[in-house]
C-alpha cells in the first residue's frame, strides 16, 4: 500500500532502462561516441564493484533484501550509475553538441530542461535507495560523487584521446562491415540527420514525379 515506495522502486530500475536504451541505440545508430558512452558506463560499474570489495561496508538492512547480488553497499551502484549518466549527458549537451554560436532560444531551452530532468531523476533514484533501505545516505552520497568524477574523467578521455581516433576506427574494414560511423565533427547530429533525410526525401520525390 506504499505508493511512494512503489514509485521509487520503479524509478530505481532506471539503470536497466538506460542500458536497454543504449543497446537499442547502438544497434540502430552504430555511432562511435554512443559506443564509448556505454563503455564508460560499463567501466564505471567495474570501478564501483572494485570500491565495494575494497571497503566492504555492509548495507543498512541486509536481512530486508535477500535478492541483492552483493552484501556490500559502499558506494551505491545505482547512485554512481545515475550520476555518471547525468553528468556525462550534461557535458555532452553543453560541450559536445553546443559548438555553434548561433544557438537559438528554443535550442538552449530544451538543453536546460533536459539537464534539469537528468539531475531530478538522478536525485530521485539516489533517494529511492535510502527510502527502500538498500543504502545509507553516505553510501548514496559517495556513489554520486564517484559517478560524477568518473563521468568528468571519461568525458575528457573520450574528447581528448578517443575522438581523434574515431575517424581511423570508422575506416577499419570491420567498422565498415558493421556500418559503424563517426559523427564527432557534426555539432548537432539530430539536426543534421533531419535536414539530410528531408533533402533526400524531396530529391527522391522529384525523381518519382518526373
Amino acid at each position: 500500500g506504499d505508493f511512494s515506495g512503489q514509485l521509487l522502486a520503479y524509478l530505481s530500475l532506471g539503470p536497466i532502462f538506460i542500458i536497454v536504451g543504449f543497446v537499442t541505440l547502438i544497434i540502430f545508430k552504430r555511432e562511435l561516441h554512443t559506443i564509448s558512452f556505454l563503455g564508460g558506463l560499463a567501466f564505471n560499474e567495474g570501478v564501483n564493484w572494485l570500491i565495494k570489495n575494497v571497503i566492504r561496508e555492509p548495507r543498512p538492512c541486509e536481512e530486508a533484501h535477500s535478492t541483492v547480488t552483493t552484501k556490500y553497499g559502499m558506494p551505491s551502484s545505482h547512485s554512481q550509475f545515475m550520476w555518471f549518466f547525468s553528468v556525462y549527458s550534461f557535458l555532452f549537451l553543453y560541450l559536445r553538441m553546443h559548438q555553434t554560436n548561433n544557438a537559438r532560444f528554443l535550442d538552449l531551452l530544451w538543453r536546460h530542461v533536459l539537464s534539469i530532468c537528468l539531475v531530478t531523476v538522478a536525485l530521485l533514484v539516489s533517494y529511492s535507495r535510502v527510502y527502500l533501505l538498500y543504502h545509507t545516505w553516505s553510501q548514496v552520497l559517495y556513489g554520486g560523487v564517484a559517478g560524477s568524477i568518473m563521468a568528468i574523467a571519461w568525458f575528457a578521455f573520450t574528447q581528448e584521446i578517443l575522438t581523434p581516433l574515431f575517424p581511423r576506427i570508422a575506416a577499419w574494414p570491420i567498422s565498415e562491415f558493421f556500418l559503424i560511423r563517426d559523427t564527432s565533427l557534426i555539432p548537432n547530429i539530430l539536426w543534421f540527420e533531419y535536414t539530410v533525410t528531408r533533402a533526400e526525401a524531396r530529391n527522391r520525390q522529384r525523381k518519382l514525379g518526373t
